[in-house]
């Protein structure tokens, strides 16, 4: 078992979590009220069973189900599970359980901290993705006419529980989807864990622990120096003010198969390390060797015509932005990344052009 400490609460990382959690509730010695457990149709039929059936606590926990989605990050979910609570008599001293995928861990805890002023909640997340993303940093929230995490508070779990075992419950494409914030850790943090990523075969499980493990520590350690994302934090960002409007134009065109999270942050990293390039010094052979590794990862992301001036209007919603100017994290090397860069809509352009042309000689 590793234990990660964050910013008051610890990250348990295991592949036997249950032990952990048990202890988690007898130190609690009875305080909890009452256990109200989050989870969506995946995380209830493939992870949820594992845990009942060796946690006593969670056996006359309530539980509230909603659908798997970004769509569902929304202020009516989250007014649907307020009401929730209030009918089952939830109160100041009850504890929230997210169960689940970046979705639930990103909106439970918001419903969490809003409730009452605030309750207890800890984090158990199902996929990669929540796992070395959502698992620390204290970041909730949920989206606003499809805006990614425009509504939200910092606020931190109890404790968070970390079982790599879950990563084979996911298609590909959710494995995929989580692996993009591994490539982002790399290459804003650590060459020689870029090395080791680049290495790294998604399809044994048998190492995914250690990668798991070697990215919350990375996050950590950022998230520890700076909570409220004032400085050093703002390198986590990166791929993200491009990815993020990508992601957000996929929903708002209410696709069949919109773009998942990790789809549009590898789109995104490609794009911000051609920027990179052209602002902040990352050499020709460094964006060539990002591009080639991620387009060979995502290859099955199809280009498309994607409309600039739309695309822009809402990187100007992105959190980060001052004096209405965009701004980027950007690559001044592989493992050194530069805060509060910015980029006109023509250098934009060009990135989105990089990414279609490169992108056709993979497909």
């Amino acid at each position: 078992m590793t234990q990660i400490k964050s910013a008051g609460y610890s990250v348990f990382i295991n592949k036997d979590i249950t032990t952990e959690i048990n202890r988690f509730f007898k130190a609690a010695k009875g305080s909890y009220s009452g256990i109200f457990i989050l989870v969506d149709e995946n995380s209830l039929k493939y992870c949820y069973p594992q845990l009942v059936e060796k946690i006593e606590y969670f056996k006359d926990a309530e539980i509230i189900e909603i659908e798997s989605g970004e769509e569902n990050k929304s202020i009516e979910v989250c007014i649907h599970i307020w009401n929730t609570l209030s009918e089952f008599g939830a109160d100041r001293k009850s504890l929230f359980v997210n169960i689940g995928g970046g979705v639930i861990s990103d909106m439970g805890g918001f419903i969490a901290s809003t409730f009452k002023r605030g309750i207890d909640f800890i984090n158990i997340p199902t996929t990669l993705l929540s796992q070395v993303d959502a698992s620390v940093g204290g970041k909730t929230g949920i989206d606003l006419n499809n805006l990614k995490n425009e509504i939200g508070v910092f606020s931190t779990p109890k404790a968070v529980f970390v079982n790599s075992e879950f990563i084979s419950t996911l298609e590909r494409s959710q494995q995929l989807s989580g692996f993009a914030e591994i490539i982002k850790h790399a290459l804003v943090a650590d060459h020689d864990y870029w090395q080791k990523v680049k290495r790294f075969d998604l399809a044994d499980h048998s190492g995914l622990e250690d990668i798991i493990t070697a990215s919350i520590t990375i996050k950590n350690a950022i998230v520890s120096e700076d909570t409220k994302e004032k400085g050093l934090r703002k390198i986590l960002n990166f791929g993200h003010t491009i990815g993020h409007a990508l992601e957000t134009l996929s929903l708002e065109k209410k696709s069949k198969k919109p773009l998942l999270h990790g789809e549009a942050i590898a789109i995104g990293m490609i794009c911000e390390a051609y920027i990179s390039h052209k602002v902040a010094g990352l050499s020709k052979p460094a964006l060539k060797e990002i591009t080639s590794f991620i387009l060979k990862t995502y290859k099955h992301v199809n280009p498309g015509k994607t409309d600039v001036k739309q695309l822009v209007s809402i990187m100007k919603h992105d959190k980060k932005n001052e004096n209405d100017t965009i701004n980027f994290s950007l690559l001044s090397d592989i493992g050194k990344c530069e805060i509060n860069k910015t980029a006109d809509v023509t250098v934009i352009t060009e990135a989105l052009n990089y990414y279609e042309q490169e992108a056709k000689q993979i497909l």
